[in-house]
């Protein structure tokens, strides 16, 4: 009986204990919307156009999911945004134009990738497709194994098609200074876990993935000041170029796999 009580004890002050950091958890979250606010926006700038129009052959056909990132919010010019730099650099480094097509949308989860393929004019069909997604999953606290269903669904679909695909793995948001600890140390256990979860999930669906982590965190966590736009969360100009150079090598392999193949037609 007495151990009874002991165990019974020990629950309610750990129960106790789990409720008062939910609470601070949910406190710190609320604070960290308020210092980042929305100073950019929920528009990205439209950077889809041809790239390097001047260049012979026909143009790559380059598709950009995910979800803020991916549309370049924070950009100020449109050759700054991911999408936009991605294309100019993948068109200089194949002598070829490159045509963007941005399907990412501001605010977006990975359950909102299968959408915006849905939401792609009939009979397109891109030859490269990049995904850069996961921050708003980590924030909204998505079930990993969610996140992993629609990204392994989200490349199936591109491969079928006959797209190359390039993950760009969810950044360390442990670099994002607004967000105050212990809720940033959370958030980038979490953001790590899920950039695992995503490499893998690439791998295993054909896709190549990119550690954005490894490639570009230490900018973010070294030179905030730079490495971040307004608001301090999402990238600058400098951020989104540093990013773009991560993600360029795979993306141009991607490409040279892709003009060298035979792609069956389009059905009427």
């Amino acid at each position: 009986m007495r151990r009874l009580r002991v165990l019974v004890v020990v629950g309610l002050v750990v129960a106790t204990a789990l409720a008062g950091i939910r609470l601070v958890l949910t406190q710190q979250a609320a604070l960290a919307r308020r210092r980042i606010g929305k100073p950019l926006g929920e528009d990205s700038l439209d950077a889809d156009r041809v790239w390097r129009s001047a260049l012979d052959g026909e143009p790559i056909d380059l598709l950009i999911l995910g979800d803020s990132i991916a549309a370049g919010l924070g950009a100020e010019r449109r050759k700054e945004t991911l999408g936009g730099r991605l294309a100019k650099g993948t068109a200089r480094r194949l002598r070829r134009p490159v045509r963007l097509h941005t399907a990412a949308i501001v605010g977006s989860e990975s359950p909102d990738l299968p959408g915006q393929l849905d939401g792609l004019p009939d009979g397109y069909r891109p030859q490269v497709a990049v995904i850069v997604v996961g921050g708003n999953d980590v924030t909204h606290r998505l079930p990993v194994p969610l996140s992993a269903q629609h990204l392994h669904e989200t490349i199936r679909r591109l491969r079928e098609a006959g797209a190359e695909v390039v993950v760009g793995t969810c950044p360390d948001l442990g670099a994002l200074r607004p967000v105050p600890q212990p809720l940033r140390r959370l958030a980038s256990s979490m953001s790590r876990r899920l950039a695992d979860i995503q490499a893998e999930t690439a791998r295993h669906a054909g896709a190549e993935p990119v550690d954005l982590r490894r490639a570009v965190g230490p900018m973010f966590f070294d030179e905030p000041e730079a490495m971040f736009s307004l608001d301090r969360f999402h990238p600058s100009a400098l951020g989104y170029r540093r990013t773009a150079e991560a993600l360029l090598p795979a993306v141009c392999r991607a490409a040279e796999v892709a003009v060298s193949s035979r792609r069956p037609p389009v059905p009427s």
